[in-house]
């Protein structure tokens, strides 16, 4: 058996406080394990191989605006090889240069293995056990497969393979209507492929304001047809090679049947503790299999950490960093620190892009209660550079309580929502969370800041707001 002061699981967000450690004590015997190529989920899969693929779909459909400028222009060629291989060559080198890094670490032990618990603090990777007091869980999520006649026979492709394509696909089924089917579904649209969208949810990218959700299935169904509150009931392979996806609306009963080249399975995130067994190490998990942790990001088992999305709690790799900062905090200089979420951002890369942060409108309602919340409201269109882009409908939603005018929540949906909203995440980890910083600056004029601005100063009462929400067609 091997000894360790540390053994960390996971190559992402775990690695981000390890020079620190090995600084402040030279000495320490490290091992980190991950059965993955390096980098963690959101190099290797996720976030960075999605955005760089998401960069030219999204200038494929600023160009698409050109006509509005009196500017003619023609695309006659997308080289959908040339872009996959663009975006698996930028992923193998940084995973290649984290391997490298990590295999020449004389500080640490590093085994590309699967690891596993058999029994408290201690683990099994490959053929070596390895025991530790202390371990930190960052072990990731994988694609959750929902359990469809047929899917597995058919084939289909997730997140993590749909990276391997070459040829890009002349039709598409996405099932699932969130945050990775508004991305794939925004990708592969512009590069020229019938994207169809099928979403159990009554609402597209129901995590969203309510509003916001039907704005963004309006805009983007332009792109792509969006069903929503449909169950897929049966997958069938054609002799041709296609696949004919059969779904149900779930109020009506009616049954469709798209027929396309490949189906996307986009259904949300499983923990992968079904390979970890946290169970023979006297690890608590919930009923889906996320680990469970204290407000200090500490399991059950004293000293045995988890983090990012191990824990389930927002499957963000923002957020994993945020908390591998409170783990270092807490375990390694043994302080007391709160992991605080009450304002967590996301961003949807979408087309329109779509941003938040804090509370929505219904959690600060059954807080607050119907009079204690007021909501500022600005449209895009009624800025100078919202007119001069062209844009309609797009706008800034924010929330605040009554009484103190303290900001709860913002929500953003149009151009640049993801840089935009970073103009009211500083203020809301201030103690007042007020918004008077934003309201006494001086914004550039013109600039597409003022629409978060003008927020600020168009407050509307609830009823007000959902006024103008039936007049715009966004809510019955």
């Amino acid at each position: 058996m091997e000894n360790y002061d540390l053994i960390v699981i996971g190559t992402g967000s775990a690695m981000n406080y390890i020079n620190s450690i090995i600084d402040s004590n030279p000495k320490i015997k490290i091992a980190v394990i991950d059965k993955d190529e390096p980098g963690g989920i959101c190099l290797t899969r996720g976030c960075i191989p999605s955005k760089l693929l998401l960069y030219p779909a999204e200038l494929i459909r600023q160009l698409e605006t050109a006509s509005l400028f009196g500017i003619n222009l023609e695309i006659k060629n997308i080289d959908f090889r040339m872009i996959m291989e663009k975006m698996r060559k930028k992923i193998r080198e940084d995973i290649d240069m984290i391997r490298e890094g990590l295999t020449e670490n004389s500080y640490l032990d590093y085994y590309p293995e699967t690891a596993e618990f058999i029994s408290p603090y201690t683990l099994k990777a490959g053929e070596k056990t390895l025991s530790s007091k202390m371990i930190f869980l960052c072990t990731g999520s994988r694609p959750a497969i929902p359990n469809i006649k047929g899917l597995e026979e058919a084939g289909y492709l997730t997140s993590d393979t749909v990276l391997e394509l070459n040829e890009c696909p002349q039709s598409l089924a996405i099932l699932g209507g969130s945050y990775i089917a508004a991305e794939y579904g925004h990708f592969f649209s512009a590069m020229g492929t019938e994207v169809t969208v099928i979403g159990r949810n009554s609402r597209f990218l129901p995590q969203e304001e309510p509003e916001i959700s039907e704005l963004a299935k309006i805009k983007m169904s332009e792109f792509m047809k969006i069903l929503t509150n449909y169950e897929a009931l049966e997958i069938r392979k054609e002799g041709n090679g296609q696949k004919t996806v059969v779904a149900k609306d779930k109020s009506s009963g009616e049954e469709v049947k798209i027929t396309v080249d490949q189906i996307l399975v986009a259904t949300g995130r499983a923990p992968n503790t079904n390979i970890l067994h946290p169970e023979r190490a006297g690890i608590k998990t919930d009923k889906q299999g996320w680990i469970l942790t204290d407000e200090y990001l500490e399991t059950s088992q004293p000293d045995i950490w988890a983090f990012g999305d191990a824990n389930g709690k927002y499957l963000l790799k923002h957020v994993g960093n945020y908390e591998s900062g409170i783990v270092y905090l807490n375990a390694i200089l043994k302080e007391k620190v709160k992991a605080d979420y009450h304002a967590v951002p996301h961003a949807v890369f979408s087309y329109p892009e779509i941003a938040g942060a804090g509370m929505g409108e219904q959690e600060a309602m059954e807080k607050y209660g119907e009079k204690g919340v007021v909501i500022g409201l600005k449209f895009f269109e009624d800025t100078a550079k919202g007119k001069a882009m062209e844009l309609r409908d797009y706008f800034v939603k924010v929330i605040l309580n009554k009484e103190d005018e303290k900001i709860l929540g913002a929500h953003i949906i149009g151009p640049h929502a993801s840089i935009l909203i970073h103009q009211i995440i500083p203020l809301m980890y201030t103690e007042s969370r007020s918004s008077e910083p934003i309201m006494h600056g001086m914004d550039i004029h013109p600039s597409l800041s003022e629409v978060v601005t003008g927020a600020f100063y168009s407050r509307l009462s609830l009823e007000h707001y959902h006024h103008v929400l039936k007049h715009l067609g966004l809510e019955d």
